[in-house]
């Protein structure tokens, strides 16, 4: 448990402090966001306020697992390693598309070509290495079986190791892109993002803690409702360790915020969120656990499929918090609100989460 502690007010501090030094940093540099010019006239006062924060989201949740490690007498196990290195090969990604903006003076990055190449060597080097290292139990980081709470009968290997293999790559490949998009759209107000993200990491810390209590290596708990996970010690201690540097992020970034997370942060928080998912076997729970940022990306599909439909818009404008600000809401409310929203779904996944364990125990 101090190791966990550590890892989180390690995030915590790091983020706190080292935030203002960035921020200074890119206004300097005279790195600032540009907004784009369909959205909400409001936000025009917003362009040339630094961005690419996820940088401090990134480096403050890397030091914090190796001081959590440090403590702990022990490395990282490969499963928080294969989070970690999805988490910043997307931010890299973002890092590279908020780069480009700002180089290029326009509030559009890469190609949609370029952003989709990137999120797929990472995704598929993430993909092939979870079915890699078995422990002592034979348990490799992820499973071929999609996952609700744990693994269900639904096995993509039905096929074949090859087949199964392939169509790993494409549903974790899926869950990547949904979910890095997803906190993607729901960066556009100031600190909603980061807001939803502290929501959902946090409940991810509590699976992972439980997860570990209730592990079937453990002779006491090995029982129908123990938990098949890899490492969810140390799946815990990065969910800890985002949560925490996103707490630190969050007092710079809440309105009117002072620097914004970019791509490099929105793009490295989803792809943390569908590698904790993958790898602690909750892949449908997290749509649960994470139902704000669902809800977002249900509000863009719906606006663009139903004007395709209909030729009319079925939101003011999409994402959904852009349409209440067009519907007289205040900024701030929209976010506490969308905030309360987003712990309510937490809430409900982690309700659901140890009903199913009291069930089965």
């Amino acid at each position: 448990m101090i190791a966990l502690l550590v890892a989180g007010g390690t995030s915590l501090v790091v983020a706190l402090l080292a935030t203002p030094l960035f921020i200074r940093f890119l206004e300097k540099r005279q790195y600032g966001q540009f907004i784009r010019q369909d959205g909400p006239t409001s936000h025009l006062t917003k362009r040339g306020t630094p961005t690419m924060g996820g940088v401090v989201i990134i480096g403050a949740t890397l030091l914090a697992v190796g001081a959590g490690s440090l403590v702990a007498g022990r490395l990282p196990s490969v499963s928080a390693l294969l989070v970690l290195f999805l988490m910043t090969g997307l931010g890299l990604v973002g890092f590279a598309d908020d780069f480009t903006k700002i180089s290029r003076q326009r509030s559009l990055g890469l190609s949609p070509a370029g952003k989709i190449v990137g999120q797929g060597l990472v995704g598929i080097t993430f993909a092939v290495l979870a079915l890699q290292f078995p422990d002592e139990g034979f348990r490799t980081p992820a499973s071929t079986k999609i996952s609700f709470i744990r693994d269900t009968g639904i096995d993509l290997a039905f096929a074949g190791v090859t087949v199964g293999l392939v169509l790993f790559v494409l549903w974790a490949n899926f869950l990547i892109t949904a979910w890095s998009n997803a906190v993607n759209l729901t960066d556009g107000l100031d600190g909603l993002a980061t807001g939803v993200s502290l929501a959902v990491f946090g409940a991810y810390t509590f699976v992972g803690i439980w997860q570990w209590n209730q592990r079937c290596s453990a002779a006491a708990s090995a029982g129908p409702a123990c938990y098949d996970v890899r490492d969810p010690w140390d799946l815990a201690i990065v969910a800890a360790a985002i949560t925490g540097a996103c707490f630190g992020f969050l007092w710079w970034n809440a309105s009117p915020a002072k620097i914004f997370m970019g791509d490099t942060g929105s793009l490295a928080l989803g792809g943390a969120l569908a590698g904790l998912s993958i790898l602690s076997r909750t892949e449908v729970l997290a749509a649960i656990i994470g139902g704000l940022f669902v809800l977002i990306v249900l509000s863009d599909v719906i606006q663009i499929g139903g004007f395709k439909l209909t030729g009319k818009r079925v939101f003011k404008m999409a994402p959904l918090h852009h349409h209440f600000e067009l519907s007289g809401w205040g900024e701030v409310t929209i976010v506490i609100r969308f905030w309360i929203i987003a712990m309510i779904f937490a809430a409900v996944g982690l309700g659901i989460f140890y009903a199913e364990w009291v069930a089965g125990a």
